[in-house]
C-alpha cells in the first residue's frame, strides 16, 4: 500500500448518474483487478469520511492512466469529483482490498448490483486483454436498461470471448432487449443456476443490503461460505 499523487485527465459518462474519472499517476502503480483505492480530498483530516472515500478501479492494469468510477449524488465528495479540472492533482492511497481472483481460479460467478459492477469491469477487461480462459458468468442487476453502466464494454467482451457469459436482470421495467431477465435476484432466480453454483467461486459486489442478501441466498442453496467472497459499497 502506498500514497501517490495523480493528475486528473478526463471523465467518461457511463449513465445519467455514473461517471468514470481517469488519472495519470506520478509514478507507476501496481494493483490487482478487483482492488480499490481511497481518494483523499481532505489531506489535513484523514478521518473526514465525507471527502475521503473508497472507489474501485474500473480498468485493467498496465495503462498510462488508472480509472475509478462513481455513482454521483448530492454529496460533497461527488461535488468534488464533478469540479475536477484537467491536471488537478489528487492524493490516493492504494491498492486496497483482497476481493480478487485466485491464481488457480478456473470457474467464477460474479453477482453485481448497480455500481457494484466496477471491480468486475477491471477483472473482465484484464481477462480479455490477457486472453485468459477462466470460465466467467456474470449476473448483473439494475433498475432499468438505462442504468446499465459499461454496457457497450460488457456486450463487446461477451461477444469476443466465448468464456464470458453475462446475464442482465432488470428490477423496475420489463426489458426490451432479447435475453434480458425481469425481476430481483432472489432464491428462485439463483435456483435456475443451482447446479452451476457449486462448480464456481462466487464473488458478490454491491450495496451492503444486496451483498448480505446474496450471501444468505447462496448459503441457503448449499454453497460453502469459503467459496463466497464479497465487497460492499458504502456511501452511494
Amino acid at each position: 500500500m502506498q500514497e501517490i499523487r495523480a493528475k486528473f485527465v478526463e471523465s467518461v459518462v457511463r449513465t445519467k448518474d455514473v461517471t468514470s474519472f481517469r488519472f495519470v499517476p506520478e509514478n507507476k502503480i501496481d494493483f490487482t483487478p478487483g482492488q480499490f483505492a481511497q481518494v483523499i480530498f481532505d489531506e489535513q483530516n484523514r478521518q473526514n469520511k465525507d471527502l475521503n472515500k473508497y472507489l474501485s478501479f474500473s480498468c485493467d492494469t498496465g495503462k498510462s492512466y488508472f480509472e475509478v468510477t462513481k455513482k454521483l449524488s448530492a454529496s460533497a465528495f461527488s461535488d468534488r469529483l464533478r469540479k475536477l479540472l484537467e491536471a488537478d492533482s489528487v492524493l490516493f492511497k492504494l491498492p486496497l482490498g483482497n476481493c480478487v481472483l485466485g491464481k488457480d481460479t478456473s470457474k467464477v460467478l460474479f453477482i453485481a448490483g448497480g455500481i457494484g459492477i466496477t471491480p468486475v469491469i477491471s477483472i473482465l477487461e484484464h481477462t480479455v486483454n490477457t486472453q485468459q480462459s477462466i470460465d466467467i458468468k456474470l449476473i448483473y442487476s439494475n433498475w432499468t436498461e438505462a442504468d446499465i453502466a459499461f454496457r457497450k464494454e460488457l456486450d463487446d467482451w461477451s461477444k469476443a470471448a466465448k468464456n464470458i457469459e453475462i446475464i442482465h436482470t432488470l428490477v423496475n421495467e420489463k426489458p426490451v432487449t432479447k435475453g434480458f431477465k425481469f425481476g430481483m435476484i432472489d432464491k428462485n432466480f439463483l435456483n435456475e443456476y443451482k447446479d452451476d453454483l457449486f462448480k464456481r467461486e462466487i464473488y458478490i459486489f454491491g450495496p451492503p443490503g444486496m451483498v448480505n442478501a446474496m450471501k444468505k441466498l447462496c448459503t441457503e442453496l448449499g454453497v460453502e461460505e469459503s467459496k463466497i467472497k464479497a465487497e460492499s459499497f458504502l456511501g452511494y
